[in-house]
């Protein structure tokens, strides 16, 4: 069969919709609207006559139809890719693909990431914080950052540091100031996270049983309760590298307690099956390196706007 070249930017739109599988991730991608991308690939499923995706309330699932054609398709995109940019070359410059956890880019790595860029001005990084797991295909991320046990099918896992948690409020929150023991937390508005260890697990570590815990809010994302717990809407069981910014500004205070370790850590992971680049080693190495040191760096602001005269 001979594509039209009229549908060749329906296969553009395709490839993307495969590569986020999600119609509404791609829109965006792409500036288009979600009707239009579901459109490009109707008009493809009615040329080919097969279903490419499988549509259910969550969202959408290659097809083996679908696999087969994301394969082909992202593939040619990237030899023209390739091709177009040795017509107009970058000098030096060095693409590098990075997937990692959006609470720990927005609170640990971003802070840091200026001490790369500056090392290595030659790499462009190009950072996937999406919830889903990456795939560490041919065409996927150079090296990714995930929390977890260490053990994924498929990856190579270095470790970068471990995790432990421990609570924290706004200095603001009424009633704070009155908390001086682990119990007595109990008696402040309560915040949540999806995690593996929660409220219950470090009271009990604490030494406070049979204590009645009130009704957290709850939110999917660590970040989220960082936020809300520094706009005083409750006290939140912190993961240590997503608080220190926060406590290092005085937004937030430990609580009375103890700081319990984590069944989870921090991971540095790449595929196993295909040698790293040499832009992944360079960022493998300088977040082994970061990992070693806890304090988050701070914005440095210019004399200035700080009302002192230069040096």
């Amino acid at each position: 069969m001979q594509l039209r070249p009229t549908l060749l930017p329906s296969l553009g739109v395709f490839a993307a919709a495969a590569r986020h599988q999600n119609l509404a991730h791609a829109a965006e991608e792409l500036h288009l609207t979600a009707s239009a991308v579901s459109h490009h690939v109707r008009k493809l499923e009615g040329l080919l006559g097969v279903s490419l995706f499988q549509r259910h309330a969550r969202g959408v699932k290659l097809t083996p139809e679908g696999r087969q054609l994301a394969d082909a398709a992202t593939a040619a995109l990237a030899d023209v890719a390739a091709v177009a940019g040795a017509l107009h070359p970058q000098a030096d410059v060095v693409p590098l693909k990075v997937t990692t956890l959006h609470s720990l880019a927005y609170c640990w790595l971003l802070p840091r990431l200026p001490r790369f860029c500056a090392a290595h001005p030659q790499v462009r990084v190009e950072f996937d914080s999406s919830p889903a797991l990456a795939r560490f295909d041919d065409n996927g991320p150079d090296l990714g950052i995930r929390y977890g046990t260490g053990h994924w099918p498929g990856v190579t896992s270095h470790h970068l540091m471990d995790d432990e948690l421990f609570p924290v409020a706004s200095p603001a929150l009424a009633g704070v100031r009155a908390v001086t023991t682990p119990a007595q937390i109990t008696t402040l508005p309560m915040l949540a996270d999806l995690g593996p260890q929660g409220w219950r697990e470090w009271f009990r570590d604490a030494g406070v049983h049979g204590a009645q815990l009130p009704t957290a809010h709850v939110f999917s994302d660590s970040t989220d309760v960082m936020r809300a717990a520094v706009y005083g809407l409750g006290a939140a069981l912190a993961r240590k590298h997503i608080a220190t910014p926060y406590l290092q500004r005085y937004e937030l205070v430990r609580l009375p307690g103890p700081a319990i370790r984590a069944r989870f850590a921090y991971y540095a992971v790449h595929a196993t099956h295909r040698t790293l680049s040499p832009a992944g080693k360079l960022f493998l190495d300088w977040l082994k390196d970061q990992a070693k040191d806890e304090r988050t760096p701070m914005p440095t602001l210019p004399d200035e706007l700080l009302g002192r005269a230069p040096a």
